[in-house]
């Protein structure tokens, strides 16, 4: 998971704009698993150092404000790119997988 959640993060912010507990209830409800705070936040701070996301501030509705991430054009732009790595990837492991249980 820890390799390909850069990946999720980023289809995830395609569709809406997000705060972090957010994203993790997102990529929880496609089936990807519970995602820790402490692997969550890493990724996103690099995303925003490498200009792929944007961070605001919103104020809270009775409550405190919370960080909110955008996907910026670049970062769309890499999201389409590693979608097509991973669509290859994932083509290459399951004929290497069908191959194993085959045994062709």
């Amino acid at each position: 998971m820890r390799g390909t959640l850069e990946l999720a993060v980023a289809a995830v912010l395609a569709e809406a704009d997000l705060h972090g507990y957010a994203v993790v209830q997102r990529l929880a409800e496609l089936g990807l698993g519970t995602v820790r705070g402490g692997a969550l936040y890493p990724v996103l701070g690099r995303m925003e150092t490498a200009g792929f996301v944007e961070a605001e501030w919103v104020a809270g509705q009775g409550g405190p404000g919370r960080k909110t991430y955008r996907l910026t054009p670049a970062g769309r732009a890499r999201l389409d790119e590693e979608a097509v790595l991973w669509r290859d990837f994932s083509a290459a492991m399951d004929r290497l997988l069908t191959m194993r249980k085959d045994g062709t």
